[in-house]
């Protein structure tokens, strides 16, 4: 047998040149817990980036930690497809108590696969089986995930050429106050469904962002979504909120929808569903379009237990009262706040978000990236978002201590003024 030795850097030389968020963070990260992040030399960064979304608890959640050890210890199920277990029953009792009920909230739950784009994938297909029509509208900026269904209603240009062939039966419209258009209603919009000669048939569903996070931290007025859900009921469409990323607290309220006061047809949820990092999704949907045959829709991950576990270990730790939304957002004008007189001297900035979902636009998307590199020098882990990778994205943890907080927003000052000259 030949021996060989383990290379310096087995990342460069087996891994795929596909991988990106560690060309952003060159080291090796080892151990994490709460807001913070060492790697393998014991340096510590403070995380503003939670996992994309995916860690609004923090990392290694204790209350979530202690569920999901006990629960393995027990030899508790661990892959089930779509069968019945003690742990899906439980989490689906608890959404519905938590979650749904208090709401008034109809909604049946599927399990359409592990991460957010099976959830969008599920909402497309059924909207479509619905209303017998193909085409979905999607909004200018939008991100909705990276397989095909998904990536034909995302606006990204470089990851849509990433698909290899043509993207169909998907139609782009302006998202609120895109192109600093703030006239109210979709005239646009409306002008093509009901003109004769405009060659739009009536879509099947619009899918929705109300905060768009991979767009550029992109917040539509209630007004705004309170018009598009008219304006789905009165031409037969299904309005579909993916609150994959903003969803479970990230704007405040467990939906982003909820403060304008919609109720969607379709919801998808993922990211911080399961509260710990691990993969799980759901799509949610009004009864009456529960018109799925068994087997129609499946995949071998939609029931990975210790998901259930955590998930339902985090909506009775931070949900089953209402200490978190409103820490969120008093914790929403704080930052807001700090934003503002980091880039007062900065004339060619916009600070924009909502919860603990903010951006800074920067006029100079190479400033951005400078801002986040230098972040990291510092030791804080930020990423950019936006169609040029001009803002500077900022996701703390929902359970963020104050200082760990407040040190955040001060390095990220310090890295703006750090990169004024650049």
């Amino acid at each position: 047998m030949v021996m060989t030795q383990p290379d310096a850097n087995v990342f460069e030389t087996l891994e795929s040149e596909v991988r990106s968020y560690c060309r952003s963070w060159p080291t090796v990260f080892d151990h994490a817990h709460g807001s913070r992040l060492h790697d393998e030399k014991n340096r510590p960064y403070l995380d503003f980036f939670s996992g994309a979304g995916a860690l609004n608890y923090g990392h290694n959640n204790p209350v979530l930690k202690r569920a999901l050890l006990d629960y393995l210890e027990r030899d508790g199920v661990t892959h089930a497809l779509d069968m019945s277990t003690t742990a899906k029953r439980t989490f689906l009792e608890t959404f519905q108590e938590i979650v749904l009920a208090p709401r008034a909230l109809p909604y049946k739950v599927m399990f359409p696969g592990p991460g957010g784009t099976n959830a969008v994938e599920a909402a497309l297909k059924l909207a479509r089986k619905v209303k017998g029509r193909e085409s979905v509208v999607f909004f200018a900026n939008a991100f909705h995930g990276m397989s095909l269904g998904s990536l034909a209603v995302t606006g990204n240009a470089f990851k849509r050429a990433g698909a290899g062939i043509p993207l169909v039966h998907a139609i782009p419209m302006p998202f609120d106050s895109h192109g600093h258009d703030r006239a109210p209603g979709f005239p646009w919009f409306e002008q093509m469904l009901t003109s004769a000669g405009s060659g739009l048939d009536t879509p099947a569903a619009v899918i929705v962002e109300t905060v768009q996070g991979e767009g550029g931290i992109n917040v539509a007025r209630t007004e705004w979504l309170r018009g598009l859900a008219e304006l789905c009921r009165h031409h037969d469409m299904l309005l579909i909120v993916d609150d994959i990323q903003m969803g479970c607290g990230r704007t405040g309220p467990f939906f982003s929808f909820e403060e304008s006061g919609i109720t969607p047809d379709i919801v998808t949820l993922s990211k911080s569903l399961s509260g710990y990092g691990l993969p799980m999704a759901v799509t949610l949907f009004r009864p009456e379009l529960d018109i799925w045959r068994p087997g129609e829709h499946n995949g071998t991950f939609r029931g990975v237990s210790p998901a259930f576990v955590t998930a339902t270990a985090a909506l009775e730790e931070y949900w089953r009262d209402g200490r978190l939304e409103k820490q969120t957002l008093a914790r929403a004008d704080q930052v807001e706040q700090a934003l503002n007189a980091v880039t007062a001297d900065e004339p060619a900035t916009q600070v924009r978000g909502r919860g603990l979902a903010w951006g800074v636009e920067f006029a100079d998307p190479a400033r951005a990236g400078a801002v986040c590199a230098r972040a990291f020098e510092l030791g804080l882990l930020m990423e950019t978002s936006g169609p040029r990778d001009e803002v500077v994205k900022l996701f703390p943890p929902l359970t963020i201590g104050d200082e760990e907080l407040e040190e955040g927003l001060t390095l990220f000052g310090r890295a703006v003024r750090e990169t004024a000259r650049l």
